[in-house]
């Protein structure tokens, strides 16, 4: 069940929900929010980091998966009125890139949780622009404590 009434895409609130701050933000949507999953949305403009001869590159990419379940987590530190712990990527077991999408695609990312025990998050996330898959990957994140 999605728990987000309508989507988000207020970039202050977005940049309060993630530990990361400018030009850092890898995220720009959320798109849906449940404890099992989250969809967020991307659109890499030309001045990004990860932008080199038009295209979004690959650590950009996984920055922007990181980050997405950095936005699952703050969201539900945001629920409750609390603010969201700073978390690691602890282990990233896949990271399987298709395609560099172009600058200004906008990027729907899924991500999946799979296991939740003691802060650390096992996910898998997938990321599509035009309904086409262009990344995948199994991360571990970690909450700092």
């Amino acid at each position: 069940m999605n728990l987000l009434k309508q989507t988000i895409n207020d970039k202050g609130l977005i940049e309060n929900l993630i530990p990361q701050k400018a030009p850092f933000i890898m995220v720009d949507k959320l798109l849906h929010f449940s404890e099992e999953k989250v969809i967020t949305g991307f659109t890499p403009p030309s001045t990004n980091l990860f932008v080199d001869n038009n295209k979004f590159m690959a650590a950009g990419l996984i920055e922007h998966m990181a980050q997405s379940v950095a936005l699952h987590t703050g969201y539900q530190y945001f629920l409750k009125n609390e603010s969201a712990p700073t978390g690691y990527i602890g282990a990233i077991k896949l990271a399987e890139i298709l395609e560099l999408p172009n600058q200004d695609q906008e990027l729907i990312t899924t991500v999946t949780i799979l296991h939740e025990i003691m802060g650390v998050t096992l996910v898998r996330i997938q990321v599509t622009y035009n309904d086409k898959i262009i990344a995948n990957s199994e991360m571990k994140t970690v909450l700092a404590n």
